[in-house]
């Protein structure tokens, strides 16, 4: 079997989950225990995102044509990519809290909604609450004015009850 074959589906793989991705990130994983990889891919699994380690030609040619291709430079050494699927943040935020407490995982770059960022910048979007917690910060914004309004027309009305 040619070497051609072999690779093909796995360079098919990784275009697919490219493919459903609004973001990656490149990790360097040397270092970790068989213990915090663990932790690491079931925290990532739970939250939706797809994490996987591939050799780095293999994601250079499945990136190709693609927003993931600004990546190339930073694929050398030991690779590892988590895409996120349903949560543009969610990688980096899981990535950066877990580096935490495990300085062995570190955050080589990634492309969030076509935008390429380096280390630093991924550190910055990984601060970004998830989309949950945003929607609920405004819903509790957009309630809490309504509160208010509620409260203070009640106490209109018991003003007025006791005036009658």
């Amino acid at each position: 079997m040619a070497k051609v074959e072999i690779k093909a589906p796995i360079v098919d793989e990784i275009k697919a989950h490219a493919e459903k991705a609004s973001s990656a990130v490149l990790v360097d994983y040397r270092g970790l225990t068989v213990e915090q990889d663990t932790r690491l891919r079931k925290a990532l699994r739970e939250a939706g995102v797809v994490y996987k380690v591939y050799k780095n030609t293999y994601m250079k040619r499945a990136f190709e044509g693609t927003d993931f291709a600004q990546l190339d430079d930073t694929l050398e050494g030991p690779s590892a990519i988590a895409f996120g699927i349903e949560d543009a943040t969610a990688p980096a935020r899981i990535l950066s809290q877990f580096a935490k407490e495990a300085p062995a995982l570190e955050i080589k770059a990634g492309v969030v909604e076509g935008t390429f960022y380096d280390a630093k910048g991924m550190q910055a979007i990984a601060n970004i609450p998830s989309r949950d917690v945003l929607i609920s910060k405004l819903l509790g914004s957009l309630q809490s004015p309504i509160t208010n309004m509620a409260r203070v027309l009640k106490q209109i009305a018991e003003k007025n009850g006791e005036a009658a």
